[in-house]
């Protein structure tokens, strides 16, 4: 089951071709956030900080297989 929409920010991870692709190919509407504004995308702004000072920031992971177990403690 896929979303019917995403929002993101401009970022080139969002605005790329692959992506693009990915969401056409599962029928999902990109709506993009005006550049410069991020507070129009605050929820996942607020969650990012939060992950990243939390999380990210606190571990030194030596393997996608241990980031992946402390993330899902973190959560």
């Amino acid at each position: 089951m896929s979303p019917d929409t995403i929002r993101t920010d401009n970022g080139p991870q969002f605005t790329c071709k692959a992506f693009m692709a990915w969401m056409q190919a599962r029928g999902i509407q990109h709506i993009l956030i005006q550049p410069g504004k991020p507070t129009q995308n605050a929820y996942i702004e607020s969650f990012n900080g939060k992950f990243r000072d939390e999380c990210l920031n606190e571990n030194w992971f030596e393997s996608l297989a241990q980031a992946r177990e402390v993330i899902a403690i973190w959560r």
